[in-house]
């Protein structure tokens, strides 16, 4: 399964050792959108390509009769 990371902050290194000193939390952006509806469209349609994504491969694996998971799933 494939998870996304829309809603989360991801600081590069230098925002991230800031953030040590960042006693305010003034540094905390996350990925914002203009409305409220724009913000449900974009997560919905995230979760739907998610969905879509699984049923490929629960497909593929019935069909091909092996195991199609993603590379950074596999060990």
């Amino acid at each position: 399964m494939s998870e996304t990371t829309f809603l989360f902050a991801r600081p590069s290194f230098w925002e991230g050792m800031a953030r040590v000193l960042d006693f305010g939390n003034t540094l905390n952006v996350y990925n914002e959108s203009s409305t409220e509806w724009e913000a449900d469209a974009k997560a919905l349609a995230s979760d739907w390509n998610v969905i879509a994504q699984d049923y490929k491969n629960s497909f593929d694996e019935a069909v091909m009769g092996q195991d199609v998971a993603q590379p950074s799933e596999q060990e």
